[in-house]
């Protein structure tokens, strides 16, 4: 899936969607790993739009790990604030 920015209005539309989810996945200290691609992809396929929790407390890394599982996903990083953010991957199937 292209990594091609959301549009305003969508980006806003999946925040509010997002905004009373908990975190379904999980990233610790061993950091972004097959497991947790593997769980993201879960929650992705079976959810569409999901909040991940990641324990790292360096601002840099948090962004950075969020933009990888992002990509090893082909989701997008809809938002990130703090130690959650959220992943948006349309279903197979679903309107273009």
């Amino acid at each position: 899936m292209p990594q091609e920015h959301l549009d305003a209005r969508r980006k806003k539309a999946l925040k509010q969607q997002a905004h009373h989810l908990k975190p379904v996945v999980r990233i610790g200290q061993k950091g972004l790993t097959e497991a947790v691609v593997a769980e993201t992809n879960a929650a992705l396929a079976h959810h569409e739009l999901i909040k991940v929790h990641i324990a790292a407390g360096d601002r840099e890394l948090r962004r950075e790990t969020a933009e990888q599982l992002a990509r090893a996903c082909g989701a997008r990083l809809v938002h990130q604030i703090g130690k959650v953010f959220v992943l948006w991957r349309e279903k197979e199937g679903g309107d273009a």
